[in-house]
């Protein structure tokens, strides 16, 4: 069998260097693996760094999303309960609508705004019913929402607000972080992601008390990481009762120590590895603006930038197959933007949801919508490449 050639340019690639391979030698060393004081360092420099009071860390980005709405559907401040409606975005990832589904929520579908991805903030309004408690807003591949105006608008309507942050590490709006605009925001640490932890995921929040749930939450819904004045269940006092009493109908969504360390030395290069992506980002935007056969993504606010979309126009319209085999030849890897309209999956029939007769901007990107990667690095040429291969295009 013939080796296949690595891509020229590809979708993501390693931030690692020697600092992240001795943090896992120390681990090795030490031989604690579970989650431990590494974890506990991490969470709290990476809140730190966000401007945040509590971090969280979980096993995975899809975890921290699911630990993120246990938390609002069982405390007792928020009224989320099953059959309540949730907006969400018609273009997302999967783990954006399965926890609402696992605990009873109905999902809301909003269509998007073609240009910045993001949910279309005059039809989420529209959207708002009598049943509606809750806002899940996504900031879609590294694009921040428009912070003030989706405060603005939780807060008219008495709306729980939690972003799902976990492609836009790094973003800003309105002199927000993305991942601190809501009661809580959720970040991945994938490898592909802006920083990686191998797998991770953590969990942002001003609160103390869903900070203490999701702490309780992530280990099998025990007390016995909370203090013993704490906001979830009065501690016994008797330290061996304590190791084994649960109130929370939890999970094992615990970290590895080693995530913890790697996310330790991770944490250190955010500004540098956002800034290449930015850098990297101008170029691309004065590159493509010119190219009448694609729409490339509106910038709100300051961007991340993930990776760079491009939604097919003009004479490239209805050609997404012929273009992702070009760009295959090419050797620039590409793929859908996220899961494009997310309503057309076969999973939708499984799902308790409310969608709308239509959804043309998340049918576009669904049709006509795809991908390609960016890196903390100077890729202007491979930006150079695609340009020419999608000219090339008759």
């Amino acid at each position: 069998m013939t080796a296949q050639a690595e891509p020229v340019f590809p979708l993501a690639t390693s931030s690692w260097d020697e600092a992240e391979y001795a943090a896992l030698q120390l681990v090795i060393e030490n031989g604690r693996f579970t989650m431990g004081p590494l974890v506990a360092q991490f969470e709290r420099e990476f809140a730190a760094f966000f401007g945040a009071r509590f971090g969280v860390m979980v096993n995975s980005g899809s975890s921290a999303n699911l630990i993120a709405i246990a938390a609002a559907v069982l405390d007792p401040r928020f009224d989320l309960n099953a059959g309540d409606e949730v907006l969400v975005p018609a273009v997302s990832w999967a783990t954006t609508y399965y926890p609402l589904h696992q605990y009873g929520l109905t999902l809301k579908f909003v269509d998007i705004d073609v240009d910045t991805l993001n949910m279309d903030l005059d039809l989420l309004e529209q959207s708002v019913g009598p049943r509606t408690k809750a806002i899940f807003a996504v900031n879609l591949l590294g694009n921040p929402n428009d912070f003030a105006r989706l405060r603005t608008l939780a807060d008219k309507h008495n709306l729980v607000l939690i972003e799902d942050n976990c492609e836009s590490l790094g973003a800003k709006d309105a002199g927000l972080f993305a991942g601190t605009a809501g009661v809580m925001g959720t970040f991945s640490a994938f490898f592909s992601h802006h920083i990686s932890t191998m797998e991770g995921g953590i969990i942002l929040t001003d609160d103390e008390q869903l900070y203490q749930e999701m702490i309780s939450l992530r280990s099998h819904g025990w007390t016995r990481e909370l203090p013993v004045d704490n906001h979830v269940h009065a501690k016994c006092g008797d330290l061996f009762d304590d190791m084994f009493r649960f109130v929370l109908p939890g999970y094992n969504v615990r970290p590895l120590e080693m995530s913890g360390a790697l996310g330790i030395e991770q944490l250190k290069k955010i500004p540098a590895l956002v800034a290449g992506r930015r850098e990297n980002a101008r170029y691309f935007v004065e590159k493509f603006n010119d190219l009448p056969t694609v729409r490339i993504q509106q910038e709100q606010g300051e961007s991340s930038w993930f990776g760079f979309s491009l939604v097919l126009e003009g004479d490239l319209a209805g050609r997404r197959p012929e273009v992702v085999t070009a760009l295959n030849a090419a050797g620039i890897e590409c793929r859908p933007i996220v899961a494009g309209n997310f309503t057309r999956n076969p999973v939708m029939s499984l799902l308790k949801s409310i969608v709308p007769v239509d959804l043309p901007a998340a049918d576009k990107i669904h049709e006509d919508g795809l991908f390609v990667g960016n890196h903390h690095f100077p890729i202007k040429d491979a930006i150079d490449l695609l340009h020419t291969t999608l000219q090339a295009l008759p």
